[in-house]
């Protein structure tokens, strides 16, 4: 397999900054082999003083890499093709799209068709090497997909899905961390009503909620296993989980997941 090394990140805003730090802390890159473009380019001063290249030229971006990741939001995504889609025309480098909506097909139309096309859909845990990233390709790109894995597998956990379940990866994995900050936030703030500090509420709150994902990773049973083991009869623990149930604690994750995933279908409509 021919190595892919030297990286761009078109459009480097929240997600592709995270992904930048990320592949940075994990030595999986050097700063001079990442390149990263965006318009607002002061935003990238960081990067620029680590030693990354950093500019607001796509173009000379493409040029000087492999690896070409494209993370603009799904309504700058055509206006972005339009400009750099001739410098796929040779099908050598690889496109990795944390785009949300757009399709594989999408993409190729833009590009030569033999350019190997991945989807990926990390979340910005991916900074701090925790983020739980959805890939998916055509069975004819699978060069492209393991090139990807090698890639996120090195910044959290990887799942290699089919491309109509991409839509639901970006509710359950990408949307979701911020659903689990509000839980972690509305827990110390509770925290807080009951007598502790909000420093060491969040704290408290924060290190109970990474021990539950880790407890599950490691352990591997289902959480209510692990809610058994927790709760007693007639127990303080029951108690509060019963209240939550009462108030829509399970069913408001559920419906926001959903209306979340619904939102995400729609992102990019040029059918």
């Amino acid at each position: 397999m021919k190595e892919r090394k030297r990286l761009a990140i078109i459009g480097a805003g929240n997600i592709g900054s995270a992904i930048a730090n990320g592949l940075l802390d994990a030595g999986v890159y050097q700063p001079d082999e990442l390149t990263l473009t965006r318009k607002k380019l002061q935003l990238l001063d960081s990067f620029r003083e680590k030693g990354c290249r950093t500019g607001q030229d796509n173009l000379a971006a493409i040029d000087a890499s492999d690896i070409i990741l494209i993370a603009v939001e799904p309504q700058q995504f055509d206006n972005l093709m339009n400009e750099i889609g001739d410098r796929f025309r040779d099908g050598s480098k690889l496109i990795i799209s944390v785009v949300s909506g757009v399709s594989i097909r999408q993409i190729k139309s833009k590009v030569n068709e033999k350019t190997p096309v991945v989807r990926a859909m990390p979340n910005t845990a991916i900074a701090v090497r925790e983020s739980m990233t959805c890939i998916a390709a055509r069975e004819n790109d699978r060069e492209g997909l393991d090139a990807a894995r090698q890639i996120f597998d090195t910044v959290g956990l990887s799942l290699v899905i089919a491309e109509e379940q991409m839509t639901a990866a970006t509710a359950l994995g990408a949307c979701g961390i911020a659903f689990f900050l509000r839980a972690i936030r509305a827990a110390s703030q509770g925290g807080i009503e009951i007598g502790f500090h909000a420093h060491d509420a969040l704290r408290i709150a924060a290190q109970t909620a990474k021990g539950a994902a880790v407890l599950l990773q490691k352990m591997g049973k289902h959480p209510e296993y692990e809610v058994d083991n927790v709760t007693t009869p007639r127990g303080c623990t029951i108690s509060g989980l019963n209240q939550m149930e009462h108030e829509g604690f399970s069913s408001a994750m559920i419906k926001g997941i959903v209306v979340s995933a619904e939102k995400a279908a729609k992102l990019y409509q040029n059918e």
